[in-house]
């Protein structure tokens, strides 16, 4: 109907120059977003995410999409065992990365305020998937076996034989002697062979 006021693009065909100021306010609304979006992804790039183990003999440092950037021991790690220096490594590293999602989050909010609560959420959903938090005061778990540098059970080196005793070899037994006989004569001395002449 004529004169009826109609929205959408319709009313824009109103008036030409108001319909432009219009588009060009909607492309600088996009162009301000992407750029802010641009600003966002920059910075979190640029984050670095460092946690120690307990004793302090590790430092892991991640980045924001959780891959390890550096890793830093002590000269004490030298005394652990190497199950227990996988599993301290392991426990620092996912430490590191439990705190992921709250910085981006933090990043997200100081360049997009409220904007866009639905992408920000679900992108925030899947880094607390992918990298949960972990409880401050969780001890890793120790290693069944505490010796220190053993070596996985088919690369053990073959045990040596058992030692000797610590005697030597018993020494062969005496000839038993002949009995001595009363009548037997005694003229024969020690070295009498009857075969000799």
């Amino acid at each position: 109907m004529p004169g009826e006021s109609r929205g959408g693009f319709a009313a824009i065909g109103a008036d030409p120059d108001e319909a432009e100021q219009r588009i060009q306010e909607w492309a600088q609304g996009f162009a301000d977003k992407a750029r802010r979006y641009q600003e966002m992804q920059a910075e979190t790039e640029q984050l670095r995410l460092t946690a120690a183990s307990p004793d302090g003999r590790i430092k892991v440092t991640v980045r924001a999409d959780g891959s390890v950037t550096d890793l830093e021991f002590t000269d004490k790690v030298r005394t652990m065992a190497p199950s227990e220096l996988a599993a301290q490594i392991l426990s620092t590293m996912h430490r590191a990365q439990s705190d992921i999602a709250s910085r981006v989050g933090e990043t997200m909010s100081a360049h997009l305020g409220d904007e866009d609560p639905q992408t920000r959420s679900m992108m925030l959903d899947n880094l607390r998937e992918r990298f949960p938090e972990q409880p401050e005061d969780q001890e890793p778990e120790q290693p069944e076996t505490s010796s220190k540098w053993q070596l996985p059970a088919d690369e053990e080196t073959p045990k040596p034989p058992p030692a000797p005793p610590a005697a030597g070899p018993t020494p062969p037994a005496a000839p038993p002697k002949r009995p001595r006989f009363e009548d037997e004569d005694d003229d024969f001395g020690p070295d009498f062979d009857p075969l000799r002449d």
